[in-house]
Order: structure tokens, then C-alpha cells, then sequence
């Protein structure tokens, strides 16, 4: 299988030449799509050179920063269009490390559709997370799990792969989640269309080169949306009940 490993980047300078050695490295075969979105830091040029020098590496150059979600979107949208098969969702801070991506393509190729790199179920973890950070991230996927009804552990998880024709199904015009909400609104969305998701234990690790882009107003954000659709759900399934039994 063609595997294209999708790499957001937003100043990200340091971390980027790390992480794409590592990840040529420890997948050799595997194509790299950097989607830098205009970072002022110089990162967008550094993908360049890299491109340059090797083949297996491609950038994507976006002139509007929208979140998380629009790079991938946008990363989707080029490495489907190039013919992939399977495509992996990658931080570019190394917290997603390299070297544990043939366990998410494994899974693909044992017929997963989407396959999630999970901190929550047995033999997953997280190293040097301060104590704040793994409270708010487990409290979030307990507060999605439990307004979504989803069985998914880790759908705030942002280390995943995807079969094309997984990505093909999901209609990604029509998404409009740009931030961190993006993950769990896919993941949720796979679930809805009965594609078969698997979650692999990973080690997530804190990155030591830069800050988190995470904020207060992201988690707001993420939190309001989260609610909405849980509400939307339980309304339409309110509804076929009363209309299943009108008809009776």
C-alpha cells in the first residue's frame, strides 16, 4: 500500500527536520506531506529544502491559517487526489513518535478503516505530561464519550491512519471543523457510517521543543461543538422513535 503521512506545521522550525528523519527512518517507503500554513518562523522553507533533497518528501503551501482540521483537509484532499491508499495524521512535535507507525498501517492492513493511536486502553500511555494536561485530556474524552455515546477510548487522538476509501465515504466538503474538534468530529463520523475503527496502544510523548497550541478558548470551542452534536443525535433518535411507534 502507498502510505502518505500528513505533517501540519505552524512554526514549527526545529521540530520539523527531527521528526522527518525519524519518520524516514523508521518507514522508509512512507511519502511525507508537510502543510505549512505561512509560518513566519521560516518552517515552510525548511520543508522546501527537505523536498528538494528527497523525493519522498512533498510540501503543501496554504496562505490562510485555519486550524488544525483545514491543514488536514487540504492534506487529505492532495494525497487522495495523488492516489494513496492509506493516510496518517502526524503531529510535527514529535509527540507522536515515528517509530510506532507500523503498528497503525499493521492494523490497516488487518482491515481497519481508520485506525487510532490510543493512550487510554491497555498498554497505552503518556510520558513528561504534566498532571493538568492528562486531566484535561482525560476528562474531555470522558465528557465526548458520554455526550456522543461513542465507544471510541481516545477520540480526542490525533496519531491516526485512514483508508482511502474510509476518507472517500466521509464526505469531507462537507466538514467545517477546522480545530482540535476536528479529530473527535471524524472519528465520530467514521463510527456513524459503521466503518470499522481500531484503537493501537502508543506511547504519546510531551514535546521539548516548543509550546502547546492548545488554549483555553480551543477547549471552549471544542467542548460547545461536542455538545451540540450530542444534542442533535438525541434528538434524531427521538424522533425515528416517535415516528416508529406513530406507525404501529
Amino acid at each position: 500500500m502507498r502510505v502518505l503521512t500528513v505533517i501540519p506545521t505552524y512554526n514549527e522550525k526545529e521540530n520539523l527536520p527531527v521528526v522527518v528523519g525519524r519518520l524516514r527512518a523508521a518507514v522508509p517507503d512512507c511519502d511525507i506531506l508537510v502543510v505549512d500554513d505561512s509560518s513566519p518562523d521560516g518552517t515552510g522553507e525548511i520543508a522546501d529544502r527537505m523536498a528538494a533533497e528527497d523525493s519522498h518528501i512533498h510540501v503543501l503551501h496554504r496562505t490562510v491559517k485555519d486550524g488544525l482540521g483545514g491543514a488536514y483537509l487540504a492534506g487529505f484532499d492532495w494525497g487522495l487526489e495523488a492516489g494513496y491508499d492509506v493516510l496518517v495524521e502526524m503531529d510535527a512535535d514529535c509527540s507522536h513518535q515515528p517509530e510506532q507507525l507500523p503498528l497503525l498501517i499493521k492494523a490497516i492492513e488487518d482491515g481497519a478503516d481508520l485506525a487510532i493511536g490510543s493512550r487510554y486502553i491497555p498498554g497505552g500511555k503518556t510520558r513528561n505530561w504534566p498532571v493538568h494536561r492528562q486531566v484535561l485530556s482525560r476528562g474531555a474524552n470522558l465528557f465526548t464519550r458520554m455526550v456522543l455515546g461513542t465507544k471510541i477510548h481516545d477520540i480526542t487522538a490525533g496519531y491516526r491512519a485512514y483508508r482511502r476509501e474510509a476518507l472517500q465515504r466521509l464526505n469531507l466538503e462537507g466538514i467545517d471543523s477546522k480545530g482540535y474538534v476536528f479529530q473527535v468530529d471524524l472519528a465520530w463520523r467514521s463510527e456513524q457510517a459503521g466503518l470499522k475503527i481500531t484503537e493501537v496502544p502508543i506511547t504519546f510523548v510531551e514535546r521539548e521543543i516548543g509550546d502547546s497550541k492548545m488554549d483555553g478558548s480551543i477547549i471552549f470551542d471544542s467542548m460547545t461543538k461536542v455538545t451540540r452534536w450530542g444534542l442533535v443525535s438525541r434528538a434524531g433518535k427521538a424522533q425515528q422513535l416517535v415516528r416508529k411507534f406513530s406507525k404501529k
